[in-house]
C-alpha cells in the first residue's frame, strides 16, 4: 500500500525519521526534531524485524479491520441471501420472514451485493423529434424569401 496523497511526512521524512531514533536518538528528541507526535514515531517502529527490515512498516496501514466479531454468522447471511434471491423481496420484507431487523439485513445483502436487484432489460425507447410549430413560424417570418425546409414550405403555405 503507497502512501496516501494527504500524508504530511512522505516516505523519506518517515525514514528520516527512523534513522534518527537508529542513531540512538530518543523517541522524543526525533518526534520533536521532525515535527511529529511520539506516539507516531513508535507506530512506525513497533513492527516486526521483518517490516523493519524491508521499510514495509514506513507505509500507510489499511483503516479496514481485521476482525469483525460482531458480524452475522455465515450460514445466517446465506439464509438471509437465500430468501433475498427466492422471492426478490426488500429488506423489510427479508427481515420480517427470516426473524432479523431490517438494518441487519440490508448490511448483509449490501456484503452478498444482492442489495438492489438487476435491472429488467427494456427495449430501446422510441425517440420522434418534432419541429416544433413555434419554431416554425418564427423562421417563416425571419426569412420572407423562398423557403427552405419542408417545415418553412408548410407556413408559407397554409
Amino acid at each position: 500500500m503507497l502512501v496516501h496523497r494527504i500524508a504530511r511526512p512522505g516516505l523519506a521524512g518517515r525514514y528520516a525519521l527512523v534513522r534518527a531514533i537508529g542513531d540512538r536518538m530518543t523517541f522524543k528528541a526525533a518526534a520533536a526534531g521532525f515535527n511529529f507526535s511520539a506516539a507516531t514515531a513508535h507506530r512506525w517502529l513497533d513492527a516486526s524485524e521483518e517490516a523493519r527490515a524491508s521499510l514495509s512498516c514506513l507505509f500507510d496501514r489499511s483503516s479496514r479491520p481485521l476482525r469483525s466479531p460482531r458480524q452475522l454468522a455465515a450460514e445466517l447471511a446465506e439464509a438471509i441471501c437465500r430468501c433475498r434471491r427466492e422471492t426478490g423481496w426488500g429488506p423489510r420484507l427479508v427481515g420480517g420472514a427470516t426473524g432479523f431487523p431490517h438494518s441487519t439485513v440490508w448490511k448483509v445483502l449490501e456484503r452478498a451485493g444482492l442489495w438492489r436487484p438487476p435491472r429488467a432489460e427494456r427495449e430501446p425507447a422510441r425517440r420522434y423529434e418534432r419541429f416544433h410549430q413555434t419554431m416554425a413560424r418564427k423562421w417563416a417570418y425571419a426569412s420572407p424569401t423562398t423557403p427552405t425546409t419542408t417545415e418553412q414550405t408548410l407556413c408559407h403555405n397554409g
